[in-house]
């Protein structure tokens, strides 16, 4: 079975009407400025956020507005030119690549809206690969791969190839990857932009039962207001700000 979350960390929390909720990513003052050339981009502008622990969020805004930089940011894929960035009781300012690395495959899981699932490995071969980086042993980490696609409704296709797969399927697939390492956090970045409506449903059901049955802290880049009404928490961006 996938692993219950370890101890919660943090060292602030906020209050979710009486009780107190830690939370599990802070971000203080952040910007972040790319050069194209010699032209200057400021993507985000001191940029301040608290998301609780449990909390399934969902990032709107027009393109352009540093969506996805900001989600790069909390999954340690990128660095803010200033600011401090804390997730799950780490400040990834702080740590050195390799470090950061470590700490992104056991805390982050990862769903984009291209699958970016290997061919030329079964759906079951593509679950286990985060696992590989742990000291689990082989029949364990078949184990939780084996549990994961069964989470996600796959246990009839998990010798099946990717291409033997319809997006819906494959999107199931990578959903099962992101959670089988239990991360503290799922960052997904328009997980339904390429599915028809009835997949995209399906996909969005699973992210909730993600969030509410197994506690997963979920980051939801979308363009659409019938994804972002099944997050818990909506909140804008635009130029760079949250508003």
């Amino acid at each position: 079975m996938i692993q219950e979350a370890a101890a919660e960390r943090g060292e602030e929390g906020v209050y979710r009407g009486t009780k107190e909720v830690k939370s599990i990513i802070k971000l203080q003052g952040v910007g972040k400025t790319y050069w194209r050339g010699k032209e200057r981009l400021e993507v985000l502008t001191g940029l301040d956020l608290t998301v609780p622990e449990g909390s399934f969020e969902a990032l709107m805004g027009p393109s352009g507005s540093g969506k996805s930089t900001l989600l790069n940011l909390i999954a340690g894929l990128d660095r803010p030119t200033k600011g401090t960035v804390h997730v799950a009781g780490a400040e990834l300012n702080a740590m050195s690549d390799a470090a950061l690395a470590r700490w992104r495959s056991q805390t982050i899981g990862f769903v984009f809206q291209t699958y970016n699932l290997m061919p030329v490995l079964t759906a079951l071969q593509n679950v286990e690969l985060p696992l590989l980086l742990t000291k689990l042993p082989a029949a364990e980490r078949r184990k939780r791969a084996q549990t994961a696609l069964r989470i996600v409704g796959l246990e009839d296709r998990m010798n099946h190839y990717p291409r033997q797969l319809s997006g819906g399927q494959e999107q199931r697939v990578t959903i099962a990857r992101a959670f089988v390492a239990d991360p503290k956090v799922i960052v997904a970045d328009e997980p339904t932009g390429d599915l028809d409506r009835d997949s995209a449903r399906d996909i969005l059901n699973l992210l909730e039962k993600l969030n509410k049955e197994f506690g997963k802290t979920i980051m939801m880049v979308t363009h659409d207001p019938a994804a972002a009404e099944r997050a818990s928490h909506l909140r804008h961006l635009d130029k760079g700000a949250l508003t």
